[in-house]
């Protein structure tokens, strides 16, 4: 259903924000909100990622947002976070690129960030559907960042010398994003059908998938719920969990599992 209704503006505030205002307005009016539905800016004036924290999306770069009315049972809908992070990291290796996930969904290259993703969950007014909230900014041919940014971001065009057609990226993040939320439905569907929980005793097609993407695992991390402002600790990454949590052991040996927050590479 990814891509299935898409809007494509030149110009807006927030993706989400709109999307957020469109479910409202159909569920008022009775009327049935797209799942699936994309909304496409060319650029953002107030741009937002976690904690409010403001995302420079200029043109040249693909700043969406994708909305599907959540169907699926608890322990799959929590991993849209990965399945989007995949996605996005899967569509720039597409070009040739060498992009790594970080935990939870950040897309690396050469040790800047290209790409952020924000998951939120949305309910009606009147409370009768859930919807999933997936906004995706994607630098591509944008190459100059405020100055905060500039040792931290970076764009595709930076490491390829050339600059991209924008309509391509789009379509491609599009498909792989239609592939690996289709995972999380099949993999339900399977489960159900054969009576077992997440995936049974067979590991997650997408977990493997993260985990063949990732430069996470074995590094050393600062965690915290907002890392930037609030770190809470320090500690090594051992793996991530069947439910995508984060398995970290702490400098005195311990083990701990989150589910929530980010990191920052040590």
């Amino acid at each position: 259903m990814v891509g299935a209704d898409i809007e494509h503006l030149a110009e807006a505030s927030r993706c989400m924000d709109l999307a957020r205002a469109e479910i409202a307005a159909c569920d008022r009016e009775d009327r049935s909100f797209p799942s699936g539905r994309v909304i496409i800016a060319d650029q953002l004036t107030r741009g937002k990622g976690r904690f409010l924290r403001h995302w420079h999306a200029p043109v040249g770069g693909v700043w969406l947002v994708l909305a599907l009315a959540n169907t699926l049972l608890p322990e799959h809908s929590a991993l849209y976070p990965l399945a989007a992070g995949v996605a996005c990291c899967e569509a720039v290796r597409h070009f040739g690129l060498s992009a790594t996930v970080k935990w939870v969904n950040d897309v690396y290259l050469g040790g800047r960030k290209v790409a952020g993703i924000l998951t939120e969950t949305v309910q009606t007014p009147q409370g009768s559907e859930e919807f999933v909230l997936i906004g995706i900014g994607l630098n591509v041919n944008n190459t100059a960042f405020a100055p905060e940014l500039r040792n931290t971001a970076g764009a595709m065009r930076d490491f390829s010398g050339h600059p991209f057609d924008l309509p391509e990226v789009t379509a491609t993040l599009l498909a792989k994003l239609s592939w690996n939320i289709g995972l999380l439905h099949y993999v339900e569907a399977d489960g159900l059908a054969m009576d077992r929980g997440l995936g049974g005793a067979q590991l997650h097609p997408l977990l493997t998938a993260w985990r063949s993407l990732t430069d996470t695992i074995g590094r050393r991390v600062r965690f915290g719920f907002n890392v930037v402002e609030a770190a809470q600790y320090t500690a090594t990454v051992l793996d991530i969990d069947a439910n995508g949590h984060l398995v970290m052991r702490l400098d005195d040996g311990q083990l701990v599992c989150e589910g929530g927050g980010e990191i920052m590479y040590l």
